[in-house]
């Protein structure tokens, strides 16, 4: 029943991310902004992290499951991703540093402070 509970809470926070992104009208997915309201909600102290560690430990273990349909999808696609893998990949590259040099540098101000 407790993981049930937790699970409700995210589900009710990404459902409220859908409404805002509907209402707003901005190009920002549902359930970033559902994201966004979860990191507020429990920076501010609205939500307790005890009221969904559980299940966010257990979603966290099971993540790769969750690529599946994407990783489905992709083989669907093949014949359209086939035109301009080239861009892709580099797409993926340069995004890739990108990822990794933010985070070093955001480690390294961490360390200092």
């Amino acid at each position: 029943m407790k993981m049930i509970r937790q699970f409700a809470i995210i589900s009710i926070i990404c459902f409220l991310g859908e409404v805002i992104r509907s209402l707003l009208g901005i190009a920002v997915p549902g359930n970033v902004i559902g994201m966004i309201l979860l990191l507020i909600s429990l920076c501010c102290g609205i939500i307790k992290l005890e009221l969904i560690e559980d299940i966010s430990k257990f979603l966290l273990d099971h993540l790769p499951f969750f690529f599946i349909p994407a990783g489905v999808g992709l083989i669907a696609s093949v014949s359209i991703i086939k035109d301009c893998w080239q861009y892709i990949v580099l797409i993926i590259v340069i995004s890739t540093i990108i990822v990794m040099a933010i985070t070093s540098i955001t480690i390294q101000l961490f360390k200092r402070s």
